[in-house]
Order: C-alpha cells, then structure tokens, then sequence
C-alpha cells in the first residue's frame, strides 16, 4: 500500500526565499529522517510565504502507512515558525 500526504503551509514571518528554506529545511530533513519517508516541496517553491510539501510512506499493509503518515502530519503541526493551511491524503493502489 502507497500513501501520500499533501500538506499546504504557510510561513507567516517569512519575507525571503532564504527565510522561508530555513523553516521549511527541517520539516523535509526531519520527516525524512524519523519517518523514513520520501518529502519534497511540490508546489508554490517562488513564493516566500507558502509552500506545498508531499509525503509519500510504503508498507505492506494500510495500517502501517496511516500510521507513518499520521506522525508526520503531527510532526509537521508540531514545528515552529509555520501554519498547516491544509492537508489532505491520497492512496495508490499498487494491486
């Protein structure tokens, strides 16, 4: 089972590119390295203030995968500096 998670944020404080990548830099090398997951900032990467990062967890059954994406999507509320605009999921049937 593939799962992934698609998370819109916003960097309220953030007034430069460089600003924004030092907030957003530990939300993708953070979930990457405790969740063993692959992350990747998928949309709006020329805005200063928003960002849309996905996260993509595999496993041989759901539970493991909800589980994996339901810490990260905790990890990520949990760090300072952002504001989850949204997040929603999506799954791939790989049968």
């Amino acid at each position: 089972m593939i799962g992934a998670l698609v998370v819109e944020l916003h960097f309220p404080a953030c007034r430069s590119l460089k600003e924004k990548r030092a907030v957003l830099r530990p939300v993708i090398d953070g979930a990457r390295s405790r969740f063993a997951v692959a992350v990747a900032e998928a949309g709006y990467q020329d805005l200063h203030q928003r960002s849309i990062v996905e996260v993509a967890a595999a496993a041989a059954c759901e539970r493991v995968v909800v589980e994996t994406l339901d810490s990260v999507e905790r990890f990520i509320w949990s760090l300072p500096g952002l504001e989850v605009v949204g997040a929603t999921r999506r799954w791939l049937d790989d049968s």
